[in-house]
């Protein structure tokens, strides 16, 4: 009996111990397949890996043939930056820097809805259209008017950490998320929701998303193919867009007497003397820059424009546009005539972009216009606005919205110190500069209205007044920069007997409020800008402003 037991327990545990080979077996028969079934996964993925590669790849190779554009963002975007700018334009840019001197290690994102990297815009209406160079306008290269050649673009490509490597980034660094749109803000939640779902959150927020062209009410109900014949004027695609018009249409017409319809009609009229294209400016005002100069000024730059060749219209108001004759436009005008056109162009200002402000409920300046912040740039907590769309508080001349370069650069800079916890208030008179090409320019500063009382003290121009010279002499072609810059001008000099016809060569306009300078225009007088500002500060009734104006050394022969 003991031995039949001793059996039977040898052969159930052989049956146990055959068993668990059978199931180790099995095991390992299983994890093999199922490293094999992974292994094949792997292989796939790998293979298809290498192919959308091949495709982005072969896809930014033919992009960047094309035009220098910003790199593809990565897929990783952050879930939380410390910084966020929203605007890829001037202000936010200068916002950039400003936050890096306080925070050498900081972590920017910047979110623009243009596929670019950053860019200046005011060489888009003036240097870039003096080009002969065809592959450097197409590289978006320009030459200053002392002919040193630069980018359009502030940083090339190299310059930016890929957005994917931001957050890991040991030195910090600034990203661009290019071609995105931000369609609103949680400032409580301090999260900013893109327009593809990606959601963003931020220690500190910048909203600097600037201005958009406004159009003429005459022109909303035009059928799509007559726009196709009308182009509003403020990016990279619109300058690239009316150049190859330039060259290929036989007529233009501007719509506009300001700031960017004198200077496109006279880039313009510069071009046409080459091409034998007929431009023609058309605006509402008296003159040229007749809401700013006073009129003698405005009728002299007015002839200025003609002498490149433009037929100006003053006094002109659009009635209706219509499908002309040839493929053209006719542009009928309230007195009754008309003109035939092969293209528009409409450049009557810019009003700020207030998408973001509506569907994140921020405040809203009814009489100004854009977003409402106080004197440190802050619409709510650790959330700020600079630029074209910023209404902010003056601390000197109360509540103001300016859209100019200069202010973009100076509010950008601000709010990115009030970022790093700066607290500063806004108290710099910022100024505005406009060129109609090489050879006349001017600057400005503070309220200048041509309603307002003005006294202008000119004198004698020389070769070294003009916008081509002052360049030359600062190797910068953005004037709010070389303004910062300049050197201390000793006031004086003796008045050399002035000539017919040069009584506006170059000279000084003082605007006038209840006796007081409010406003300064600097004709053909550069880099004394620091004096107007002084002026300005002081706020004082002078019973001759003559003698005021030799502190600008008017009258120096240099």
């Amino acid at each position: 009996a003991a031995e039949e037991d001793a059996a039977a327990k040898g052969a159930e545990e052989a049956a146990v111990s055959k068993a668990a080979e059978e199931a180790a077996a099995a095991k390992a028969a299983e994890e093999a397949a199922a490293a094999k079934a992974a292994e094949e996964a792997a292989a796939a993925k790998t293979t298809e890996a290498a192919t959308v590669a091949e495709t982005v790849t072969a896809k930014v190779v033919e992009e960047a043939v094309v035009e220098v554009a910003a790199p593809p963002a990565a897929a990783a975007v952050p879930e939380h930056v410390p910084y966020l700018l929203i605007g890829a334009g001037t202000a936010s840019f200068a916002a950039y820097r400003a936050i890096k001197s306080k925070d050498p290690l900081a972590r920017i994102l910047i979110v623009g809805d243009e596929d670019r990297l950053p860019y200046m815009r005011p060489p888009l209406s003036k240097e870039l259209w003096f080009m002969s160079d065809k592959d450097a306008v197409e590289d978006l290269r320009f030459k200053q008017w002392n002919g040193r050649e630069r980018s359009l673009y502030f940083e090339p490509p190299s310059f930016y950490t890929p957005v994917s490597e931001l957050m890991d980034s040991p030195k910090g660094g600034i990203s661009v998320l290019s071609g995105k749109k931000v369609v609103r803000v949680d400032p409580k939640a301090q999260v900013a929701f893109l327009s593809d779902g990606t959601q963003i959150g931020y220690d500190k927020c910048l909203i600097a998303t600037g201005g958009k062209p406004k159009s003429l009410p005459q022109l909303e109900s035009l059928p799509e193919e007559l726009k196709e014949h009308v182009t509003l004027f403020r990016k990279i695609d619109d300058f690239q867009s009316l150049d190859k018009i330039a060259n290929s249409s036989k007529s233009i017409t501007i719509f506009g007497g300001g700031f960017l319809g004198s200077e496109l009609a006279c880039a313009l009229g510069h071009r046409g003397k080459q091409s034998n294209l007929e431009v023609t400016q058309a605006y509402q005002e008296g003159g040229n820059m007749g809401k700013v100069l006073p009129d003698y000024l405005s009728q002299w730059t007015t002839d200025k424009v003609r002498s490149e060749g433009v037929t100006v219209l003053p006094n002109s108001r659009i009635s209706s546009v219509s499908k002309g004759e040839g493929g053209q436009l006719k542009v009928q005008m309230e007195s009754g005539n008309s003109i035939s056109t092969d293209h528009i162009v409409i450049a009557v200002g810019v009003e700020p972009d207030m998408a973001l402000a509506t569907s994140s409920k921020l405040e809203v300046d009814p009489v100004h216009g854009g977003f409402k912040v106080n004197a440190e740039l802050e619409a709510r907590t650790n959330l700020y606005v600079a630029g074209d769309a910023a209404s902010f508080y003056d601390v000197a001349l109360g509540r103001r919205r300016v859209e100019h370069h200069d202010h973009a650069v100076v509010s950008g800079r601000l709010a990115g110190e009030n970022m790093t916890g700066a607290k500063k208030p806004y108290t710099h008179q910022s100024m505005f500069w406009s060129d109609l090409g090489p050879d006349v320019g001017y600057e400005a500063i503070g309220v200048v209205d041509s309603k307002l009382p003005t006294v202008g003290v000119f004198a004698k121009a020389t070769a070294q007044d003009t916008p081509k010279a002052v360049v030359t002499k600062t190797d910068e072609a953005m004037r709010s920069v070389s303004e910062a810059q300049a050197d201390k001008i000793i006031p004086g000099g003796a008045e050399p007997a002035l000539k017919d016809g040069e009584d506006y060569g170059k000279g000084v306009i003082f605007y006038l409020r209840d006796n007081k300078v409010v406003g300064v225009v600097l004709w053909n007088v550069f880099n004394r800008m620091s004096i107007a500002r002084r002026i300005l500060k002081e706020g004082k009734s002078y019973d001759d402003l003559t003698e005021v104006a030799k502190l600008f050394n008017i009258h120096a022969a240099e």
